[in-house]
């Protein structure tokens, strides 16, 4: 141990983190002693060199002695009592809008470029007086509004627009550092992106949340307030678009290059009002106020062609993707369809007005509603227009992209530089349409063609269910899209050559392997024999699935590849979701926790670390904060349903819900005659008999398809039971049945949170994966479902005792019988310790279902796709560590009056300097910043005795500079509890 003199007084300790090297433990203090102080420096598995330590604010009189070394106490709170997050953030937008960071340069001695660079050198600053500045200014010059009374709805888009503005850097920063390296590129297409709101995602991601709801206090807006006056981006329906757009997140976390492609509805599928009992479908007109995180590229459009002749314009719209503590930004492409012709003037000038605008007309419904009703000709060939639409013009732009990085190259180094994920069989048809492209537009031979497709294509399956597994009439094909029929009907022919070297004449396997199934006017084109003949991998989304995919649904195929000695085509990768969106954002009470006892909040990039929950399992204290963040998380719930239904709920009841899409194999008739049954019970019962029920508060939520006629009954059936029970004065306090309506990403990261059980009771070996199980059981919650999808591998990861699994395995089906677990909830739940424990191990046990670790493994497994991150900007940070200061000096065990965390880092430049305050800073006199240099040397840097300014990024005004030598002492990191 050594020390360094310097005046002043105070203590830190905390993690210090380097950038790929790992973090260690770091306990610093100041100690007294006449009139001199000493500085006392402990670290633990640092990097040797260029090490940031923590630093000391010396608030106290500079003359009073403190014994040493002080272990600070282990529950550390800011004034007014809100607990210490250690934050361990090493990309970060406040960061970046330091002054002395420059932009990427244009990398060319053009004076007019260099000029531009001049002017615009910096990132956007992210103070609270330029956020404040941008927020107004966009409110004036951008929506041209009074810029002194506004709305809370222009305020929510003047923030958006001001916090795309830092999205919009980054995102061309990213554009250009990928556009440098040319690595290999991901595309993900899918019919459905069920993104969410963005603006917290945003903020969260890019590290701006706190500056920003300060910012926008001091001017009279809650940012929690204009939170709520964004629509949810109605681009999907159910799982298969959350899923989406979770990877997307994942992509750009993990610094994939990596994009999304789809359609830009100008209509979600719906928006779902009840009206007595009823499913009513109202357009879901989420696009009437604008959607300010889009960026409409008028520049970017490829004509598409319909019935041989007619054109259509596929227009971009990009959606920037923000990656978690990264600086890179990928993005989201949507396509919107406009006319080729806008108008026919002859006709118009006759005064046939439906006839000029016909061609728009039939142009702007390919985009404009989600999903329309199938059960009509019209219908499906919109459907099949859609599809088309959007993979023609992504398909066009891929190979844009390909040809302009590298003038010349080669085609054959096409699979080397592009990896095409189909997202179920909606854009199966770009297996044909790549090969129209490659043969027609850049004059490749079949054979060439054929070769890259299948190199380049990989095709997820998410279902088992036979009307989920796509086919389209061979007249309706050869109608709207007759040259991709053509292709079609020549790759089966080709394939079927091969089949029978591999079978020879068994018409059997024939015709199971064909991609053209029947005869004369009711053949059919099958959409997943094209996407698995057409790609290099095939993937289920469960272990389960990935068995059942290969064993029920596509055996003939997995027989063909082995007699052809490829036996890995098949293969399983489980789903999973964004612990950012679903556990971070949408419950920071359960967040602050876990925070709280890992001891920094690295799980959220790492949800791995979940696992050291475990040691707290019997940690009374942590229980109790457990079970009060689920308490807070009901509170939340019961107060929605009171505001938007006018229903009471007792947030002491369990909380039983079921949210997800309306189908029979989802079960939730079997469901809602539970909930009958129970009330039968009840009713049975006498009042004392009832008294001794555990209350219970059932949720039930979801679409149902328009034209679904069975499901739109259960949701009838759901709402009259409800409306039974509910009024029912005898039982109506012991069991609640509330059908939730319009349920989406936005009211799911309300309900979620609050969940006491969840019910995924598909049948077993129909639900492909699942994701809403996992979320979850993220948040808090116990399973209580069948042994199918993704519970399989729940229950491996948290404990067969910490979820409720009943019914048949897949193998049992046929001859089951089922038998709920009502009984055996209601007596755990009863026991509230141990049913906070068994939530903890859920939680606990659930970091293998981060979309990071998904997304690695397609990345590794599928794609051949390697990380391409940013590279730090001049002047960035390299090292990094969060200190704790206190203003006095305590013996061990005793509680701090006051605890201000600040960060330090260590530049590129050899400075530290403070970044920036977690806490407050009131009555501070000093700061001191330390670093550890090779060879046990310490320095103070940044030291200022009397803190004049405190800037915005983090300076302070003075500097001066004394020198020392202290020795390595290596201690214990002490535990956040205890």
């Amino acid at each position: 141990m050594g020390y360094m003199g310097v005046p002043g007084g105070g203590g830190a300790r905390g993690w210090g983190c380097s950038r790929g090297q790992g973090c260690g433990w770091v306990e610093a203090w100041i100690s007294g002693g006449g009139g001199l102080q000493a500085l006392q420096v402990q670290a633990m598995g640092m990097r040797a060199a260029a090490v940031v330590a923590l630093a000391a604010l010396a608030c106290a009189d500079a003359g009073r002695l403190s014994p040493a070394p002080t272990r600070f106490s282990s529950n550390l709170r800011l004034r007014g009592g809100e607990e210490i997050p250690m934050m361990t953030r090493s990309a970060s937008q406040q960061d970046l809008s330091n002054p002395s960071i420059k932009r990427p340069g244009p990398g060319t001695k053009d004076p007019v470029k260099e000029k531009i660079w001049s002017i615009s050198s910096t990132y956007k600053p992210a103070d609270k007086t330029s956020i404040q500045k941008s927020v107004v200014h966009h409110a004036e010059h951008t929506l041209a509004t009074d810029r002194y009374n506004f709305d809370e709805h222009t305020a929510y888009q003047s923030v958006a627009l001001s916090v795309r503005d830092y999205l919009v850097e980054s995102l061309r920063d990213t554009k250009a550092h990928y556009l440098k390296q040319d690595p290999k590129r991901v595309y993900y297409l899918s019919l459905e992106f069920l993104m969410g709101r963005s603006l917290l995602n945003s903020l969260m991601n890019l590290d701006l949340q706190k500056p920003y709801k300060e910012a926008l206090e001091e001017i009279g807006f809650k940012l929690e307030d204009l939170v709520e006056q964004e629509k949810d981006a109605a681009l999907g329906n159910g799982g298969l678009g959350r899923l989406a757009a979770c990877f997307l997140d994942s992509m750009a976390t993990l610094n994939l290059p990596a994009w999304g492609y789809g359609i830009r509805y100008e209509h979600g599928m719906f928006e779902q009002r009840i009206k007595d009992g009823i499913q009513v479908e109202y357009p879901d007109t989420w696009l009437t106020k604008g959607n300010p995180w889009e960026i409409q590229r008028l520049d970017v459009k490829y004509a598409v062609n319909f019935y041989g002749s007619e054109k259509v314009m596929a227009v971009a719209y990009d959606v920037p993707i923000p990656g978690y503590d990264t600086l890179n930004t990928n993005s989201l492409r949507l396509w919107s369809a406009m006319p080729d012709q806008d108008i026919d003037l002859s006709k118009f000038n006759e005064g046939d007005y439906n006839a000029a605008l016909a061609a728009r007309q039939r142009a702007l419904e390919i985009t404009q509603v989600l999903y329309p009703n199938d059960n009509n000709y019209a219908g499906k060939e919109l459907r099949l227009k859609q599809q088309y639409f959007f993979v023609s013009a992504t398909l066009q732009d891929v190979l844009q992209t390909f040809v302009a990085a590298k003038p010349g190259r080669s085609w054959e180094e096409l699979p080397e530089k592009v990896a095409i994920q189909l997202n179920d069989t909606h854009p199966s048809i770009g297996v044909a349409e790549l090969m129209r492209l490659l043969m027609d537009n850049f004059k490749l031979g079949w054979t060439l063609a054929w070769s890259i497709v299948c190199k380049v294509f990989a095709y997820t399956n998410h279902t088992v269910l036979p009307e989920a597994l796509e086919k389209w009439p061979v007249t309706l094909m050869q109608n709207l899209l007759p040259r991709i029929t053509e292709i079609i009907f020549e790759i089966n022919r080709r394939w079927i050559n091969e089949v029978r070297e591999v079978f020879g004449d068994d018409g059997d396997m024939i015709s199971k392997l064909s991609v053209i199934e029947g005869d004369g006017e009711h053949k059919m084109i099958r959409m997943a024999h094209l996407a698995i003949i057409g790609s290099q991998k095939v993937n289920g989304v469960a272990a389960i699935h990935a068995e059942i995919v290969k064993s029920d649904v596509f055996p003939q195929f997995v027989e063909y590849y082995k007699r052809k000695g490829i036996n890995d085509k098949f293969i399983g990768i489980t789903n999973g979701v964004t612990c950012r969106r679903w556990m971070a954002q949408c419950n920071p009470a359960l967040s602050t926790v876990i925070t709280k006892c890992l001891g920094s909040d690295k799980w959220v990039r790492d949800l791995s670390l979940l696992d050291g929950l475990k040691k707290y399992a019997n940690d009374d204290k942590v229980l109790d904060e457990v079970m009060a963040a689920k308490l807070e998380n009901k509170k939340r719930l019961a107060a929605y349903v009171k505001e938007h239904l006018d229903v009471d709920v007792d947030v002491n009841s369990l909380f039983d819900i079921q949210v997800k899409r309306i189908h029979e194999y989802k079960r939730q008739l079997l469901n809602v005659l539970g909930i009958i049954h129970r009330y039968s019970e009840l009713k049975k019962m006498s009042p004392s008999q009832r008294q001794n029920v555990q209350p219970r508060t059932c949720f039930i939520g979801g679409k149902a398809a328009a034209g679904y006629f069975i499901a739109k009954k259960i949701i009838a059936l759901a709402n009259a039971v409800g409306r039974v029970i509910n009024s029912d004065p005898e039982t109506s306090q012991y069991l609640k049945l509330v059908f939730i309506p319009n349920y989406k990403v936005g009211n799911a990261q309300i309900i979620i949170p609050a969940n006491d059980i969840s019910e995924h009771i598909s049948t077993a070996g129909t639900e492909a994966s699942g994701t809403s199980n996992m979320k979850f059981v993220m948040n808090g919650g116990i399973i209580i479902g069948t042994d199918d999808g993704a519970n399989i591998e729940i229950k491996e990861n948290v404990g067969e005792e910490n979820i409720f699994i009943f019914g048949a395995k897949c193998h049992e089906i046929a001859d089951a019988t089922r038998r709920m677990k009502e009984e055996k909830v209601d007596a755990a739940y009863k026991d509230k310790k141990s049913w906070a424990r068994k939530c903890l191990n859920a939680v606990s046990g659930m970091g293998f279902f981060s979309t990071d670790r998904t997304i690695e493994e397609y990345a590794n497994t599928i794609w051949n796709c390697k990380p391409c991150p940013r590279p730090d900007p001049p002047g960035r940070i390299e090292d990094e560590g969060i200190a704790r200061v206190s203003d006095d000096h305590v013996g061990e065990g005793e509680e701090l009056s006051h605890v201000w965390p600040v960060l330090l880092r260590v530049k590129d430049d050899g400075n530290a300097s403070l970044v920036r305050q977690l806490g407050e800073l009131d009555g501070c006199e000093g700061v001191a910043a330390v670093k550890m240099e090779e060879g046990n040397s310490v320095e103070t840097v940044g030291r200022n005795l009397v803190l004049e300014q405190f800037f915005p990024d983090g300076r302070v005004n003075a500097r001066a500079r004394v020198g020392g030598v202290v020795n390595d002492d290596v201690g214990e990191r002490p535990e956040p509890y205890g």
